[in-house]
């Protein structure tokens, strides 16, 4: 009967310490964030490898398990979602709410989820890479940009695919495609999207 009882015992504590560390797994599971982190100036594009803040206009982040991958502009972000590879992951995106931050420096505080974006094309507002995207939180401030801009649209985050991509940097840039020193400073109006 004592042998019993120690055997029972022993399974007891077994099962508990099996139970106790797979509580320590979630807790580990839990504290991975998925919240939109800040950007800072030694960031560098994880596609193009420049710069992220050294550019005007909206940037973008894909925040994974394993960290945070950080894009110079909305255009490089979209390049490396649309990747099939990239797509099966299970990545938070997030772009910047250009209806509350400056065009020059955008507002860390006002990352949106990317997905629930509205995005303008075909403004003369530059950014880094590729085509100049816009991003908004809200599709009023968005139509009211595109607004002010012949030509300009706006369009829902998968009304955007790589065909669009390349058609709108060529349009932004004359066919030059990616040459980043094309970025010029904004009109001398102080664009402060949201109006």
């Amino acid at each position: 009967m004592k042998t019993r009882y120690n055997f029972d015992l022993r399974l007891v504590l077994v099962l508990l310490f099996g139970m106790a560390l797979a509580a320590c797994g979630d807790k580990e599971e839990t504290q991975v964030s998925w919240d939109p982190v800040a950007f800072h100036g030694d960031d560098e594009c994880h596609v193009c490898g420049m710069i992220v803040t050294d550019f005007p206009g909206p940037k973008g982040q894909a925040v994974e398990r394993d960290g945070v991958k950080k894009f110079c502009s909305t255009a490089e972000m979209f390049s490396w979602y649309l990747q099939p590879e990239n797509r099966i992951l299970q990545a938070r995106l997030y772009v910047h709410d250009m209806g509350q931050s400056h065009w020059d420096q955008p507002d860390d505080e006002h990352l949106i989820d990317a997905k629930q974006a509205w995005y303008v094309s075909g403004t003369p507002l530059q950014g880094a890479m590729g085509a100049s995207l816009a991003s908004f939180a809200d599709k009023q401030a968005a139509e009211a940009l595109a607004a002010e801009h012949e030509g300009a649209q706006v369009l829902a985050f998968e009304q955007i695919d790589e065909a669009f991509l390349a058609e709108a940097a060529a349009a932004q840039h004359g066919g030059m495609g990616h040459d980043m020193h094309m970025h010029h400073p904004m009109d001398s109006h102080d664009h402060h999207s949201g109006h």
